[in-house]
């Protein structure tokens, strides 16, 4: 069976790609000219020029296919680039939908919890849980919008498994993506922690939970692919103590973020460049993302590491690749 897997130089894709290749499979790559050739050293795969932005790629790419993961997506948490986030989180994930059904293959979305409704510490959300309550900036809208049109397609047809993974972190982050945050608070010692909290997952287990859904999932379920919830205190002090930081002393105050956020909302008016602090940002640093992944381990066989194995990885790896 040939898989195609859009997203495979990224976090998760090429960490689907990595599981997909193990267990024996033929895997195609939808890849943009030029790429980070390191992301695919030594991997038997197949690869196609193309983008996700550019049906007529999508087609050619998806001709022979049994089944697609769409793993390709735009991330930047702020009020700027929203049409650049909407050509790619939402009309390119379109393309990808289009083209697998005129193809007959099953597809498998990768999504964001952030497109799902918030949770608490008492209460994780899971998926039939109320939509809303994340700050409606353009990585989030976007996101939604993406699994809306999903949807349509689905009522049209098509065969397609949605998956919602938390925060991830593992090896083969070479951009680094969410790997970021572990790289900035074990460099920078940052005194205090953001308020709010995450779902802290293994990347390696979502890529199974995506190859399981390949297979069993069913089609226009959503499935959350979440870990261990905890506040961004814990999550921070797991990471001092494992990687050899500096631990915060406590959670950061109301007034000080939202300083912050003002201020780098200034300077993108100033500079026309929004950088990674803005309002938006601080907003949903302050959310817990809380989630249960009852669905998953039920029906996908779905199962969530130890925290502590999944940071000494993914430090490890940074390590060994050079970024630290």
């Amino acid at each position: 069976m040939t898989i195609l897997v859009t997203g495979g130089t990224g976090l998760v894709g090429n960490n689907v790609v990595r599981a997909l290749l193990a267990k024996g499979q033929r895997v195609r790559l939808l890849l943009r000219d030029p790429s980070d050739p390191r992301p695919l050293s030594g991997l038997d795969v197949e690869t196609t020029l193309g983008d996700i932005c550019d049906a007529e790629s999508l087609t050619a790419a998806c001709r022979g296919v049994a089944a697609v993961v769409h793993a390709a997506a735009m991330v930047h948490i702020g009020w700027t680039r929203y049409e650049q986030q909407y050509a790619v989180n939402v009309t390119g994930a379109q393309n990808v939908a289009q083209a697998a059904r005129a193809a007959g293959a099953r597809l498998v979305h990768v999504s964001s919890v952030d497109a799902l409704g918030i949770g608490t510490a008492n209460a994780p959300a899971d998926e039939e849980s109320p939509r809303g309550g994340k700050t409606p900036c353009g990585y989030v809208t976007t996101k939604i919008a993406a699994e809306e049109g999903m949807r349509t397609e689905i009522s049209h047809g098509l065969d397609a498994v949605i998956v919602n993974p938390g925060f991830m972190l593992g090896p083969w982050d070479w951009k680094p993506s969410s790997g970021q945050m572990l790289l900035q608070v074990v460099k920078r010692f940052p005194p205090v922690a953001a308020r709010g909290g995450m779902s802290l997952c293994d990347v390696r287990d979502v890529a199974e939970g995506i190859c399981a859904a390949i297979e069993r999932g069913q089609s226009g379920r959503n499935y959350i692919l979440g870990g261990h919830n905890m506040s961004y205190l814990e999550a921070w002090k797991l990471f001092a103590r494992i990687c050899g930081g500096h631990s915060p002393f406590g959670r950061a105050g109301v007034l000080g973020p939202a300083l912050i956020g003002i201020c780098g909302d200034l300077k993108t008016k100033l500079t026309g460049r929004e950088g990674e602090v803005n309002s938006a940002a601080v907003k949903m640093s302050n959310l817990f993302h809380y989630y249960r992944s009852d669905r998953a381990a039920a029906e996908l066989g779905y199962a969530i590491r130890p925290a502590e194995k999944t940071v000494a990885d993914a430090w490890q790896w940074f390590r060994e690749f050079g970024y630290v």
